[in-house]
């Protein structure tokens, strides 16, 4: 067999099925696209969903990509086994009702074996079948496979609980005896077992089934075929590498560690795991990044953190201590370039988010570290094989810690952690936004009815927003296909329609269906896309409705014009953006509504006011230029050379519409727009937010609205002006600041009239001290303004050293606040303000602590703070 380059396998996979009629998929984004039930795509079906459950028909039913995608569940094994990774490749081919298993089986037989091809040795491959799949098992023999090679095994069924689920077929490459890391005897050992000689290389899934809720299987209306084919595998194989890091999917990362590190890649076990993990995560965080996702605690950019964080730690396992996967990113870019030059293109962007949160974990890491260290060595000093839960919070909350670094640090000195205490404290934290997961079902069941109606229907909303005459196709109601309907909702499917569907962010249209007498039948109330693509209308009936009749369609004008305004504002403001905090930024979302509009976007770091003002104006700039907006219609090679843009979650068909506002904004986009910017009046971002990890949130309105808006906070402006006592709106400012100004004069009077009659009371009460136990004691219920004048009358007893102990309390605000103080010689003496706080805090409903010198609590019941005060002197009398 002869050595290829990961990147000639990749071409080849994908050529291949090219070659059977399959149309290439290109690999999709990392970060899942209406798709909640996900947090990363983790697998190469797992972008072909909406074909699978019949939600989307694809215009060509065989399909083949390579895709990249990320798995953090077992992330722990990375680096210590040869083929655990976050970030690997799929190669896969499917068939969405077209081919089964006769030319699934085939063609893989073919791929593998053919010198054309793969050209590996038939006597080198194994499979697995379901036992009850016997139709597999003689497709299999009639490849001419030796019969000794087919292994019958009952885990064989590929089945994810409800839905589409099948019987499937695992290849496995020999790699000979040198790689049997097993005895002859173990039951393991044998293609399919757990063992390093059989690597299995392809997954064939012939998904035939629906597992229903009572748990039968009744089988799909469309047979499919799923496949996955690690390329990372598979290259190991032509590469005769032991673990898939010995290949050139790996090894440039890891020789450029080596000199980063000045250690050898192969020199002791410890060191390789290192060498292993930061090749791997570099990868991933690499690819993570440039698809959108970014650093933070939650969701996504937790995972890219943790995989960050637990990379640099491997870097100082190797003595590397300054920041260094900011160094491999370009590495990365030149390895994958062949089939993602994306990576290159966005190397700057990509390498200055790395470099920030590198920069940002090494400056406490080695504090960190030595804190982990002592908290270990106390560990184990004290006998314990455990650290506390509180411990390891303050790991996390003071030095960027995540639980599962500091897990794996000290689990390799024989230490666990208290994840239940560690999840205590996590609760008591403020509660962080985290990233919401639909409990959708992850993969939906095929329903016939939507799916198999062809019935074409014309989109004309283009060009007008009225249709005399179209004709009533397809008329759905309770999920039945039906002639005739009497009341109720409906939906339709007109030979054509102006009813713009919902799509790419900008809304449906709604209007009025009209029969040819002009009498009102129904109001359009939503329009989406059914699976074959038509404009599938959601209508509330006034009159009964027939199919084959005509009707007169039309959309409300006064709507559809709205939102064709802030359409077409969506795209200044994307360009806009991009001029002006960089290309870097791409679109993560968008809404167009006719009130106002929505824009999502990728970047890095808060938009300062300055850079939003920047925004704002080079929008209005474009609308006062008057400049035309023009759209063609043309295939996606000439789209991409005149420079459009297209959003990378989006698919794209042979022809695609290119909306043009000159040369300064060029976009993919099937929506509907104005004729020249001057129609948009006026543009006003109302709020600029953030939504998510690196992702940034625009509101803003256009046209009429904007005009509102700002006639609103106009009228706002000239109610504080009158507040204020001045008729000049030029004003406010200067007044507002002089308001400031004499507010915070008053705020010091006070302050010093309040510090005043803490100092009178403090005359009377540190007087007379009292002695308990053998201590001097001060106890008193003062009136103050707030704790300050507490801390204010402790300092002035310390100051004075009218007794041992204080415990002063005071109704603030409705609440009870208590301050406790002792003494140095007393705490010597193993009295401590802490230990005391608590022990009179429950008097108050409350709870507090501190230092041993000074503690203060607060609680909800102050009818309670004479009970604290007498507790205090029984806390003393009883040490």
């Amino acid at each position: 067999m002869e050595r290829k380059s990961s990147s000639e396998i990749r071409r080849m996979y994908l050529d291949f099925f090219k070659s059977k009629g399959h149309v290439v998929e290109p690999s999709a984004s990392l970060v899942p696209q209406d798709d909640p039930t996900l947090l990363w795509i983790n697998s190469g079906v797992a972008t072909m969903k909406k074909y699978f459950d019949g939600s989307v028909v694809p215009e060509v039913p065989r399909l083949t990509s390579s895709q990249k995608s990320i798995r953090t569940n077992d992330i722990e094994n990375v680096g210590h086994t040869a083929r655990h990774h976050t970030l690997f490749e799929m190669l896969g081919n499917f068939s969405v009702g077209d081919y089964f298993k006769q030319d699934a089986i085939h063609w893989a037989w073919e791929l593998l074996t053919s010198k054309e091809w793969f050209g590996m040795d038939p006597e080198k491959l194994f499979v697995t079948v379901y036992p009850k799949d016997q139709d597999a098992k003689k497709i299999w023999l009639e490849t001419g496979i030796d019969p000794t090679h087919i292994v019958e095994i009952e885990d064989n069924f590929w089945d994810i609980g409800e839905g589409p689920s099948g019987p499937d077929s695992e290849i496995f490459y020999d790699r000979g005896p040198s790689f049997n890391n097993l005895a002859d005897d173990d039951p393991e050992n044998y293609p399919g077992g757990e063992n390093e000689r059989w690597l299995e290389i392809w997954n064939i899934v012939f998904s035939q089934f629906n597992h229903e809720p009572d748990g039968s299987y009744e089988p799909l209306p469309h047979k499919n075929i799923d496949t996955g084919m690690g390329l990372e595998r598979v290259v190991s194989v032509f590469q005769d590498a032991p673990t898939n890091f010995e290949t050139d999917l790996f090894l440039p990362l890891i020789h450029e560690v080596e000199k980063l590190s000045g250690k050898k890649y192969g020199d002791t076990k410890e060191q390789d795991v290192s060498f292993k993990v930061i090749a791997d995560h570099a990868r991933a965080i690499t690819f993570a990044i440039g698809d959108g996702a970014l650093p933070s605690n939650e969701g996504r950019g937790y995972v890219i953190r943790r995989l960050i964080r637990r990379a640099v730690m491997h870097g100082k396992k190797l003595g590397i201590d300054q920041a260094f996967l900011v160094d491999l990113v370009p590495v990365v870019g030149e390895i994958m370039k062949d089939y993602y030059p994306e990576v290159l293109e966005e190397k700057a962007y990509i390498q200055k988010v790395v470099q920030s949160e590198e920069d940002r974990f090494n400056e406490t890491l080695d504090d960190g570290i030595g804190l982990l260290d002592n908290i270990i060595a106390e560990a184990k000093a004290n006998g314990s094989s455990e650290i506390d839960g509180k411990q390891a919070f303050k790991l996390f909350d003071t030095y960027g810690f995540p639980f599962e670094l500091a897990q794996e640090y000290a689990g390799d000195q024989g230490i666990k952690l208290d994840r239940a205490g560690f999840d205590v404290e996590m609760a008591k934290q403020k509660e962080r936004a985290r990233s919401a997961r639909s409990k959708s079902v992850s993969m939906g069941v095929q329903s016939d009815l939507l799916t198999d109606l062809k019935t074409p229907s014309e989109y004309v909303g283009y060009d007008t927003l009225t249709v005399d005459g179209a004709v009533l196709a397809e008329l759905v109601q309770n999920d039945q296909l039906v002639d005739h309907v009497e009341s109720g909702t409906a939906e339709l499917i007109f030979d054509k329609t102006p009813f713009y569907a919902e799509m790419g962010g900008q809304v449906a249209d709604i209007g009025e269906i009209k029969d040819q007498d002009g009498q009102l039948v129904a109001t359009v109330e939503d329009v989406q896309h059914a699976p074959n693509s038509q404009n599938l209308h959601t209508v509330k009936l006034v009159k009964p409705m027939s199919k084959g009749t005509k009707y007169n369609l039309s959309v409300n004008r006064e709507f559809h014009l709205k939102v064709e305004k802030n359409h077409t504002a969506t795209h200044l403001l994307d360009q806009s953006l991009r001029n002006i905090l960089g290309d870097h930024t791409k679109q993560a979302g968008s809404l167009v509504e006719p009130g106002y509009l929505r824009f999502d976007f990728t970047h890095f770091g808060q938009v300062t006011e300055e850079d939003l003002n920047k925004v704002e104006k080079l929008v209005n700039d474009k609308i006062y230029e008057e400049i035309p907006v023009t759209t063609v219609e043309t295939d996606l090679e000439s789209a991409k050379k005149m420079g459009a843009i297209a959003l990378f979650s989006e698919k794209y068909g042979k022809k695609v519409r290119v909306v043009s506002v000159d040369d300064f904004s060029r976009e993919f986009c099937g929506g509907t727009h104005v004729k020249n910017t001057n129609e948009l009046g006026l543009f006003k971002i109302v709020s600029e937010s953030g939504v998510g990890a690196g992702v940034r949130r625009i509101e803003a309105v256009t046209s009429q609205a904007a005009y509102e808006f700002l006639l609103k906070e106009e009228n706002l402006l000239k109610q504080t002006a009158g507040l204020l006592k001045t008729t000049q709106v030029k004003d406010v400012p200067s007044k507002v600041a002089q308001q400031i100004d004499n507010v915070k004069s008053l705020n010091q009077e006070v302050q010093k009239l309040q510090d005043q009659i803490a100092k009178d009371q403090a005359a009377g009460i540190f007087d007379n001290p009292e002695e308990v136990n053998g201590v001097s004691l001060i106890t008193a219920k003062v009136e103050v303004a707030g704790m300050d004048q507490l801390r204010q009358l402790a300092d002035d007893w310390k100051n004075k050293e009218s007794s041992q102990v204080l415990v002063l309390g005071a109704e603030i605000g409705g609440k009870a606040n208590l301050i406790v103080a002792v003494a140095e010689d007393l705490i010597k003496a193993g009295v401590k303000a802490g230990d005391l706080i608590k022990a009179i805090s429950g008097k108050v409903n409350g709870g507090g602590g501190g230092r041993p010198n000074l503690a203060q609590a607060g609680g909800s019941n102050p009818a309670g703070i004479e009970d604290a005060l007498a507790e205090a002197h029984q806390w003393l009398a009883a040490r």
